[in-house]
């Protein structure tokens, strides 16, 4: 897959999960989701988190969070980016917001973690 990305960091972390895309699809598909143009890049309100994801889970949005909505459950969430609202009401519902990068490094073998985008 071509990286398109013309950040150096953000390109060098999709480079990065790619080649743990082999031992661990997760990570590829993870790649694949950031690797798309901004325009077409997801964007998760906390509704459809509230929604889908089940209590203590961790989820990785391959874009943005957006602060539409409630949020109850505690959640872990990892995106590229949270919106400043989005941000505080994850942590005041008792869950926590980390970029991938950093889940990546936490988790590297994937276990318990779901894509929503």
């Amino acid at each position: 897959m071509k990286v398109r990305e013309k950040n150096p960091l953000l390109k060098e972390e999709i480079e990065r999960m790619q080649k743990a895309g082999i031992d661990r699809p997760l990570w590829k598909a993870v790649a694949k989701g950031i690797n798309r143009p901004r325009r077409k890049r997801h964007e998760v309100n906390l509704s459809r988190l509230e929604k889908f994801a089940v209590a203590n889970e961790t989820i990785i949005v391959p874009g943005i969070v957006l602060s539409e909505g409630e949020i109850k459950k505690k959640l872990t969430v990892a995106a590229l980016r949270f919106s400043s609202e989005a941000r505080k009401k994850i942590e005041k519902a008792g869950g926590k917001c980390l970029s991938i990068e950093e889940l990546f490094r936490q988790n590297p073998d994937t276990s318990k973690i779901r894509i929503l985008g």
